[in-house]
């Protein structure tokens, strides 16, 4: 996905919450004019916080195999442009490294250290999958910091209370709601294959009236009506 599709989509969950929402600004797009673009675009969206990652791009997803690296150094110099870009803006700016599946812990560590001092508000080892990983990373990365906790990992068992414990300041429980949702549009879509109507299912389906106050019909219909809509 493309910067423009990111933000657009950020833009359209800003405008559809009240709570704080957390973008994925993948690594920047390019060199550091778009790096300054991104963060701008991501302000403009009205978005809490980004993280910014030090892959090369095109990036991978941070649970699979074949990672590839920037140097340390240079992404630490191109946080250090986001923080520019920011300025005095309401955003934070988290420094993710994927370092640990393709190169381990230490230079994950290390990695995160240097993010730190690069001055990022968070600091954020991603692609961990075994509790052992999440202590240890509670250990050597001091401040504060972010960890991504993946449904089918050994490192699902841990709490929201567990990780704070651990001296995390936030958790993304990221695939959790969409890997629920596919569960969902899988068995009501079978059930209306298999016998001819989605009925059976009507237990696990929200009612069209609680729909309807999600979206807020109500107001759409009184605004129609008072502006002839």
């Amino acid at each position: 996905m493309s910067q423009t599709e990111m933000t657009e989509h950020a833009r359209i969950m800003t405008r559809a919450v009240t709570i704080p929402v957390v973008a994925d600004a993948d690594t920047g797009y390019g060199g550091p004019a778009n790096l300054h673009r991104t963060v701008r675009e991501y302000v403009q969206a009205g978005v809490a916080a980004i993280h910014l990652e030090d892959q090369v791009a095109p990036k991978r997803c941070g649970q699979l195999a074949g990672i590839r690296l920037v140097d340390a150094e240079e992404n630490a110099r191109r946080l250090a442009c986001a923080l520019e870009a920011r300025g005095e803006d309401d955003l934070l700016v988290i420094g993710r490294t994927d370092a640990l599946p393709a190169m381990g812990l230490d230079e994950a560590v290390r990695r995160a250290a240097l993010y730190a001092q690069a001055g990022v508000d968070l600091v954020f080892v991603d692609g961990v999958k075994r509790v052992a990983e999440v202590e240890a990373i509670a250990r050597a990365v001091p401040g504060p910091k972010v960890v991504s906790i993946v449904d089918g990992t050994e490192a699902v068992a841990l709490t929201a209370a567990d990780l704070q414990g651990m001296g995390f300041s936030l958790a993304f429980y990221a695939l959790s709601a969409l890997f629920s949702a596919v569960r969902a549009m899988e068995e009501t879509l079978a059930a209306l294959r298999r016998d001819g109507t989605p009925s059976g299912r009507a237990d696990a389906m929200t009612s069209y009236g609680a729909f309807a106050d999600l979206v807020d019909l109500a107001g759409h219909q009184a605004r129609a009506d008072r502006f002839g809509g």
